[in-house]
């Protein structure tokens, strides 16, 4: 049996990647991140930054999740100092993406219907 983790070729979906489900999957599409070679090559903060540009709400246990999954971890297996790093990176870049005024779908909606940025 082939394993999961190991990149069979460029056209694989993100789903190849043992941990990687279809709402990911989806989150992933909407960044255009659409084949497990590239996520790989991408990495989890590129990726997770790619996500949250493209609407993906923020969300900790995504984050860390994604970078579980690109180690062919399961998503709870993030413990400790590991986690606690982990949630130092992820914090680092909500609020990078924040002083860059990307705050995800909410902003795009609200620039959509004309009520400009939240104050």
């Amino acid at each position: 049996m082939t394993d999961p983790q190991t990149p069979r070729d460029d056209t694989d979906p993100v789903t190849a990647i043992r941990h990687i489900g279809p709402a990911q999957a989806e989150a992933m599409a909407r960044a255009g991140i659409l084949t497990a070679t590239a996520l790989r090559q991408m990495g989890a903060d590129a990726a997770y930054r790619a996500m949250v540009s493209a609407g993906t709400q923020p969300h900790f246990i995504g984050y860390y999740a994604l970078h579980m999954a690109l180690q062919g971890r399961p998503w709870n297996d993030c413990k400790g100092d590991e986690k606690t790093a982990l949630r130092a990176r992820f914090d680092a870049l909500k609020a990078d993406l924040a002083d860059l005024g990307d705050d995800g779908a909410l902003e795009r909606f609200l620039d959509q219907i004309g009520t400009g940025n939240r104050r």
